[in-house]
């Protein structure tokens, strides 16, 4: 019998005619036999609604499944599907109400659907986590009503279902063409002029514009009477690694995302590409300390243990700890390698404290410095000023992006490569500095 109330509720109509009924017998106060009419309306509707909850409770003719994928993707939709059976000998309709994890703060999730009798339906939702972690799902709440629409059935389903949110696996895939062949672009991908190559030979070929004229075979041209090319492969199985500051420097949010979390997504894309061009790929991550660190490898399979190692990222937003990283690269890193460092730097003093040990790890090394643009500057630097207050902050707003500048040059002063990328472009402006790495040639 309780559990019988407990999954009892009233329909918004229901209080509708109640209401309807009450003015009814507040107007037989002046009109009498009204009263009488009133009377009979309350019995019919009373015997409306015990054949409505009979109707529902007749059966237990409602099924319902939340269908999770696997894992989620960070900062991506991620599809959610309901799967709704109706087994009632007529037609019903559904509120759905379900407990979306607490991470999302989403308090207002409620979908309506009308099932036909004996009817399947499947719904979907999306969901996009800006944080990594396991998300549990409340209950699945499903609150089904007749035509009549007095009374409403809740049936409950899959309580505490769980999933894990994953580095952004789907920004991984739709970057995956490239490792096919580094010539290919899609808008948003520069075109890379080759520069170099190695001297492992793959075939002789007709000349194209862009070809290296260093590269003409004469004796083929001769014999072909056509200019004739000679084509290498790419260097494999060179040493790449991924160094992630995870410091306070990473915490800072674009579009809800923490800076540290877009290095997270860029170093698992980036990584799958290189590993499927049969390079070795590893990582670490730092702040006050050094922690995770993958030595480089080119099974394909390694692929997942970097994965697995960036889901298991735990940020403590300490200050960071250049010497230590220099230190560890030394003992660590034997072999020339290429190193993409993802870190940030606000102010040009900041940089130049750092810019003793990135010298040094320079001077063995590839050395890549990945830092950020602050996008949210661009929206006050093209608001138009009316006020005294506003000319100080777009002032202040510029003398930041110039510094920004400053940075890039500082470090290519030095022999540095860099990248300066909004938050959003990361990963494709990563992807495209190391297939210009690779093509000319300087690892």
């Amino acid at each position: 019998m309780i559990k019988f109330f407990k999954s009892l509720y009233l329909h918004q109509r229901f209080f509708y005619i109640v209401f309807g009924l009450s003015i009814l017998f507040l107007v037989s106060y002046w009109y009498k036999p009204l009263y009488s009419f009133a009377w009979l309306a309350v019995l019919a509707f009373f015997l409306l609604f015990i054949a409505d909850v009979i109707a529902l409770y007749k059966t237990k003719a409602f099924k319902a499944e939340r269908v999770l994928p696997e894992k989620f993707s960070n900062s991506d939709s991620n599809p959610v599907i309901l799967k709704l059976k109706n087994e009632y000998a007529s037609q019903i309709s559904v509120e759905i109400i379900d407990e979306i994890p607490v991470q999302f703060q989403k308090r207002d999730f409620l979908k309506k659907i009308t099932l036909k009798a004996k009817a399947q339906q499947t719904s979907e939702y999306s969901l996009r986590p800006v944080k990594r972690g396991v998300y549990t799902f409340g209950k699945l709440n499903c609150y089904i009503s007749t035509k009549l629409q007095l009374a409403k059935r809740r049936y409950i389903f899959q309580d505490q279902q769980e999933v894990k949110v994953y580095p952004s696996f789907i920004q991984m895939k739709q970057y995956d063409f490239l490792a096919i062949d580094n010539r290919i672009s899609q808008l948003g991908l520069k075109k890379i002029r080759r520069i170099g190559h190695t001297m492992e030979f793959e075939q002789i070929k007709e000349y194209v514009q862009g070809d290296d004229i260093r590269t003409i075979n004469w004796k083929a041209t001769a014999k072909h009477r056509d200019l004739m090319v000679n084509q290498y492969q790419d260097e494999k199985s060179q040493p790449i690694y991924s160094l992630i500051d995870t410091s306070r420097v990473m915490k800072m949010p674009f579009e809800e995302l923490k800076l540290v979390d877009y290095a997270i997504n860029s170093t698992l894309a980036f990584s799958n590409i290189a590993l499927k061009k049969n390079d070795k790929v590893g990582m670490l991550t730092f702040s006050h300390q050094i922690k995770n660190f993958l030595t480089a490898n080119s099974k394909k399979t390694y692929l997942h243990t970097i994965m697995e190692t960036l889901y298991n990222i735990d940020s403590k937003f300490l200050d960071s700890n250049f010497s230590l990283l220099y230190a560890h690269i030394q003992r660590k890193i034997t072999q020339r390698s290429l190193l993409l460092l993802y870190t940030n730097f606000e102010h040009i003093s900041a940089l130049k404290r750092q810019l003793p040990y990135l010298k040094a790890i320079a001077k063995k090394h590839v050395l890549v410095v990945i830092f950020f643009e602050n996008t949210e500057l661009e929206n006050l630097l093209n608001y138009e000023a009316d006020k005294i207050a506003e000319v100080y902050e777009q002032t202040i707003a510029h003398q930041f992006k110039n510094e920004k500048e400053m940075m890039v040059k500082e470090l290519q002063k030095h022999g540095i490569q860099s990248i300066l990328t909004p938050p959003k472009d990361l990963t494709v402006n990563t992807i495209n500095k190391y297939l210009e790495i690779k093509s000319r040639g300087l690892l």
